[in-house]
């Protein structure tokens, strides 16, 4: 962890084409000009699918910072490019969910995220890895895949902060379970086989899923994975992973099963698509493992990870 110096030459780049992209997009490069923020080029995005060339050009153009607008998406899809680099990310969260943010006590109003840009500290995170694709909060398979799938953009424009319970419910009803194995290459858990699950999930950060807390003492920060086994049962048993599938109590339960660990490799029969931060990128079978300090963030002074 190193403390913000102040960078020399910032840019902003936000997806105006999202629900407050417009209107966020104006109100951060003023607030952010009137605090005193260094702004270099900044790229009012028109097109979602432009994002990773234009961080990448951001980072190209010599920008030592990167501010980026948007959700949990948007920040999964940027840090494939900002990874390793040095080049630090300052978030002005305008998702759905921002457990991201959440993960990192960033404030969701516009302009109290760019003070948290101008005056906060450069922390360094670690990243998850699935196969190739970095990931902050979690991935998942079977439900979460499911939640994914059904996670519109159209439900997200319409209901908002209640499209993660809605789509929770879609995925609920559209599940059926599966066999996985686990093994763990670096021989700190003996395999585990399961018959029946409901969802297998790889998380690295504190939050996901619209506030789902990974586990009691979960961080960003702290070299290792969170994975989250749910199992199937018979309706009892399912009535109690419904209640608590939101909540750390169902790791009390029989229905789950915590371990964690840096690296896991997940097989399923038959393969399944897996949910890296609410977008399917990949399939089973998969490895997962920690990026350590792979990511450079600029979170509130008095941060502390929850780890």
């Amino acid at each position: 962890m190193s403390t913000n110096g102040g960078a020399n030459r910032v840019a902003v780049v936000v997806n105006t084409l999202s629900r407050t992209g417009s209107i966020a997009y104006t109100q951060a490069v003023r607030a952010l000009d009137e605090l005193g923020v260094p702004l270099g080029t900044t790229y009012p995005l028109k097109d979602p699918a432009r994002l990773v060339e234009t961080v990448r050009a951001a980072i190209d153009e010599e920008h030592d910072l990167v501010v980026i607008g948007g959700g949990d998406g948007t920040i999964s899809s940027v840090v494939d490019v900002l990874a390793h680099t040095g080049v630090p990310m300052g978030l002005l969260p305008l998702g759905t969910a921002n457990d991201f943010a959440r993960t990192l006590e960033i404030p969701t109003e516009t302009e109290k995220a760019c003070e948290t840009i101008a005056r906060g500290k450069v922390v360094d995170i670690d990243l998850g890895l699935c196969g190739n694709n970095y990931y902050a909060n979690r991935a998942s398979v079977g439900i979460g895949a499911n939640v994914a799938n059904a996670m519109s953009p159209r439900l997200k424009k319409t209901v908002g902060s209640l499209a993660y319970p809605v789509a929770s419910a879609k995925g609920f009803l559209r599940h059926r379970p599966f066999p996985a194995r686990l093994t763990f290459p670096d021989g700190d858990h003996p395999t585990k086989e399961f018959n029946s699950l409901l969802q297998v999930s790889v998380a690295n950060g504190r939050y996901f899923g619209g506030g789902q807390l990974a586990v009691p003492d979960s961080g960003i920060d702290d070299s290792t994975l969170d994975v989250t086994v749910i199992k199937h049962g018979n309706i009892r048993e399912l009535t109690t992973v419904v209640r608590n599938f939101k909540s750390t109590r169902l790791l009390e339960t029989d229905q789950a099963e915590h371990i964690r660990t840096r690296r896991v490799r997940l097989e399923t029969t038959p393969n399944m698509p897996i949910n890296v931060d609410g977008e399917l990128v990949a399939g089973t079978p998969g490895e997962f493992s920690v990026a350590r300090n792979a990511l450079h963030v600029i979170v509130p002074r008095d941060w502390v990870d929850g780890g």
